[in-house]
């Protein structure tokens, strides 16, 4: 009896030290990305705070986490079980910062870029320049068979009567020819992207390289890894963005990890990463990071300079192509989240990827060098699977089926821009085609393309 009393003894103390260490290292993670979430969804994207609870924030174990909105003040705190509290504030022309290793009075006194809004002429211009659909009908589009799908759609449900996907537009040929969206959504809603915003790392990337102030195949211009014998001196650009860095770092969002404490614990998100040791030689081996991503963010900040690193974006990328209604927000240091949180309405996200399918070229101007989309597009040789360029998703080989595309409805050329929860820019080239859509879960991607590649006669 006194044996199964220590052994039970033991037992607890172990559950004890195991519940304790969850909580230590969990608990920060779930209220941030509670407070985080929450206050961006609301005060960027403009969205009822008890729809974001029900979807964003509904599963377990994020669902413990409580929330208090502080409308006056624009921001929102996150507790579990009274414990973590992790504090998001929101900053016009910045969006949401998590309070990380700072303190929020010197987060609120960093620069923040100048807003413009959309030309007087947006509403009455038609698409891209402006939000006015043409009402053009290509020939060898079935539009009946098109228009109905997409509605559909967007009007499908889960078992809990919600609408999986918010937006679904289609490009056809430089024009938008369908546009649909869920209840509560419209043509003005701000959307997170998720890793979307990787790709749109890579776009300011593309635009330094075409300024000559940077280049790929140059070793990645990092504080931390210019010591002599630093082996991570040898990191290129062209690594970082293919994802074949090498850096030891863990992309897991199930438990805590590089990726979570990185996003959700740390001020400076790029340093963070800056400062793992090598896991393997560079250029050796593919691993998706978003650490990765935010190192080039913050390669991007110091190429610019603080004193234009905030309108860079918006000046030479988004105004150009349109985009007056997208928000990329910062860490608590000022470096934009180059990984995750990009917010744009879904016409912007389409604006985005006809960039790529137009090679770079927007309104007669050449934003990248004519070869930077091929680059783009084509996979390291580390990339066994071929599925991965310059922060763009391709279509490549599938993992189970070699014998087959990742997607096997659609061109080999298609690639795309890909974030959590079902966020995607597909561009198919071939078949002239741009597609967004947007959600807050996953879907048969294959199936979706499947069907509207159907519609392309």
């Amino acid at each position: 009896m006194k044996r199964f009393k220590k052994i039970l003894l033991i037992v607890l103390l172990a559950a004890l030290a195991y519940g304790i260490r969850y909580a230590w290292v969990s608990f920060p993670i779930m209220s941030g990305f509670t407070a985080k979430n929450m206050c961006s969804c609301v005060f960027v994207g403009g969205r009822d705070p008890k729809s974001v609870e029900a979807e964003e924030l509904g599963s377990f174990p994020l669902s413990l986490a409580g929330y208090t909105i502080d409308s006056i003040n624009k921001s929102v705190t996150s507790t579990v079980a009274g414990m973590a509290e992790k504090k998001a504030i929101y900053r016009e022309g910045l969006g949401c910062t998590l309070v990380n290793e700072l303190s929020e009075a010197a987060i609120r006194q960093q620069p923040a870029p100048v807003i413009l809004k959309a030309p007087a002429q947006t509403d009455t211009a038609y698409w891209p320049l402006g939000n006015k659909a043409a009402g053009y009908i290509p020939a060898n589009i079935d539009f009946a068979r098109l228009s109905k799908l997409c509605k559909q759609e967007v009007l499908k449900t889960n078992t809990k009567g919600q609408q999986e996907a918010r937006a679904l537009l289609v490009v056809y040929d430089g024009r938008l020819i369908s546009e649909n969206y869920a209840p509560g959504f419209n043509k003005n809603s701000k959307m997170l992207g998720w890793s979307m915003a990787k790709s749109i790392t890579s776009a300011m990337i593309g635009l330094l390289v075409k300024e000559g102030r940077l280049a790929v195949a140059q070793p990645a211009p990092v504080p931390e890894w210019a010591a002599a014998g630093d082996e991570r001196k040898n990191i290129t650009l062209e690594n970082l963005l293919q994802q074949t860095s090498g850096l030891d770092f863990e992309e897991n969002y199930n438990k805590s990890s590089n990726a979570t404490i990185m996003l959700f614990n740390k001020a400076d998100m790029g340093a963070y990463t800056a400062a793992r040791p090598l896991k393997d030689k560079p250029g050796r081996s593919f691993y998706y990071s978003s650490g990765n991503s935010n190192i080039l963010s913050r390669i991007i900040r110091q190429t610019v300079g603080d004193n234009s690193y905030h309108s860079f974006m918006y000046d030479s990328l988004f105004y150009k192509l349109g985009m007056y209604n997208t928000v990329m927000e910062p860490d608590a240091g000022g470096t934009m989240v180059g990984s995750s949180y990009v917010f744009a309405t879904a016409q912007d996200w389409a604006r985005f990827g006809l960039l790529y399918y137009n090679n770079g070229a927007v309104n007669g101007q050449q934003l990248f060098t004519t070869d930077w989309v091929k680059k783009t597009v084509t996979p390291s040789a580390a990339d066994q699977l071929q599925q991965y360029g310059y922060q763009f998703w391709l279509n490549g080989i599938d993992k189970k089926m070699p014998s087959q595309r990742k997607f096997s409805a659609a061109p080999a050329d298609m690639f795309y821009a890909d974030g959590y929860a079902g966020q995607y820019v597909f561009i198919i080239p071939s078949k002239k085609l741009v597609i967004v859509r947007l959600g807050f879960k996953n879907f048969d991607e294959n199936e979706l393309l499947r069907k509207i590649l159907q519609c392309v006669r």
